[in-house]
């Protein structure tokens, strides 16, 4: 016989093969689901430990049902089984074995399954059924579904077809009811990310990275579960803020290009749930990593995000970021307009998930004072102006978070390292050592990577002329070396671009 010949052939016996497999299950009120969890434990039951999950038999019923794949003896033996039926029935044809009956051209043989009622012939015109010219080419029609209907005389080809439709559309409805996660582990899983956003603000970054890390892992083995649409985007967003989270981390435990990683990586499942909000903070984090190597990429970057972001704590604190970056490009007008921009963003009106999880996803008005002074003391001459703001968030600071808001120690001691530096260009050492000592005696494990940073722009004010001679600008100066040498930033020494 010539190859295409019995390529037709085998194509044409398992198209049937498939239709009478989906007749038996159906004709015994079977779902594909329910059938294909049968089959394991038929599977089971005969010591067989390699038959795949339950997803992955139902796609194979499923193939197999279309005639796109063959059965393996294997799995035709836990068909049998599982229908109730000897191997030697197995199959379209009589349950005896013997030729069909001969049938009458136009006639329609509706195909039950073996010991149930057997069904007359339903004898119509060829012209009755669309696309059928020859009554050679009519083939069997299944009418079970969940139990056998009674067909009456007046059943049609089409009718059967519209209710095999339909009930294919129960059965794929039946597997979308199924959620593989519920609406408690999504809202512990938020609470998980409130928490650490939130013990962020005061806690060790190592111990904390390891948390979020460990949050992170039981929301990627979510993902691997059937879910609604509604827990895929939550899922997502919660995602995105972990990244997020863990990037801030990185970056302050030194590592950089870590940061950027973990950035990229919050982006995709921020876009992916279309959360502005969230993809307006991830530009600002990637903005604030750029800001010492590469400060006009640092301003692109918070530009950015305020095409997603443009009123509300967080718009104001992309503003401050931007103005940051432009003054530290020599660009002083812009910096100061930045300043502006940021109070009138605050008090436009404006509420979103971010800011109910809170912690680092908020901005309060102390850190909003702390970083207009930050902004301010990269503009020379401006020395005085960015210590009044330094100093006003050192007040805020210290009289306690506003209801809703959250302090960062690590916001803190930056503040306080800003100011050092704002009093010794005004010739201040002794404020300047007054204000540093929480700082210098912060334990290592608090000593990020940005204020070591900070620390080098104080140490070249130290080196200025005025203090020649001077013990407390000595003393101070070995004190911050030391600091240094405990810090917990390991790859600071990588960060060429740095103030020096």
């Amino acid at each position: 016989m010539p190859g295409n010949v019995r390529a037709v052939k085998e194509s044409v016996m398992s198209i049937e093969l498939g239709a009478w497999l989906r007749q038996q299950r159906q004709a015994r009120g079977l779902s594909r689901p329910e059938m294909a969890r049968r089959l394991i434990q038929a599977a089971e039951a005969r010591g067989d430990t390699s038959i795949p999950c339950l997803d992955s038999v139902c796609h194979n019923l499923y193939r197999w049902e279309r005639g796109e794949d063959g059965l393996s003896e294997r799995y035709k033996l836990y068909c049998c089984q599982v229908l109730g039926i000897p191997p030697a029935q197995f199959g379209p044809g009589q349950p005896d074995g013997q030729p069909a009956a001969t049938q009458t051209p136009g006639a329609i043989t509706l195909a039950i399954a073996p010991g149930l009622p057997g069904v007359p012939q339903l004898t119509q015109a060829p012209c009755l059924v669309p696309g059928l010219a020859d009554p050679a080419l009519l083939s069997p029609v299944a009418v079970a579904y969940r139990g056998i209907q009674e067909p009456d005389m007046g059943d049609s080809a089409i009718r059967q077809e519209v209710l095999m439709a339909a009930h294919e559309g129960s059965e794929h409805a039946a597997q979308a009811e199924q959620r593989g996660i519920g609406d408690t582990t999504l809202e512990q899983l938020r609470a998980d990310v409130t928490r650490v956003s939130r013990e962020y603000m005061t806690g060790e970054p190592f111990p904390l990275f390891l948390e979020m890390r460990r949050v992170r892992g039981r929301m990627h083995d979510a993902l691997d579960r059937r879910m609604w649409p509604r827990d895929a985007r939550d899922l997502y967003f919660l995602l995105g803020c972990i990244n997020g989270l863990m990037a801030v981390a990185a970056k302050d435990l030194g590592y950089p290009q870590a940061a950027e990683e973990l950035i990229r990586a919050g982006w995709a499942y921020a876009v992916a749930c279309d959360h502005r909000p969230l993809m307006a903070r991830l530009r600002v984090e990637a903005a604030d990593v750029a800001y010492w190597d590469q400060p006009k990429r640092s301003r692109d970057l918070a530009l950015s995000g305020l095409d997603y972001l443009a009123e509300g704590p967080n718009a104001a604190y992309i503003h401050l970021k931007e103005g940051r970056a432009a003054a530290r490009l020599g660009d002083a007008d812009a910096a100061r307009r930045a300043i502006g921009e940021a109070s009138e963003a605050r008090e436009r009106p404006h509420r979103d998930d971010l800011l109910v999880i809170g912690g680092e996803f908020n901005f309060s008005r102390a850190s909003q004072y702390y970083l207009a002074g930050s902004t301010l003391i990269e503009i020379p001459g401006a020395e005085r102006d960015a210590a009044a703001e330094l100093e006003r968030a050192i007040e805020r600071y210290e009289a306690g978070p506003e209801p809703g808001e959250d302090h960062s120690r690590h916001s803190v001691m930056i503040t306080r390292i800003d100011l050092a530096t704002a009093r010794l260009r005004a010739g201040q050492v002794e404020g300047a050592v007054a204000v540093l000592e929480p700082v210098l005696s912060l334990a290592p494990g608090r000593r990020i990577s940005g204020l070591a940073l900070r620390f080098s722009r104080t140490r070249t004010e130290l080196a200025q002329p005025i203090f020649r001679g001077s013990a407390q600008a000595r003393e101070l100066e070995e004190q911050i070396e030391e600091f240094g040498r405990e810090t917990i930033g390991a790859g600071v020494h990588t960060l060429s671009g740095g103030p020096s």
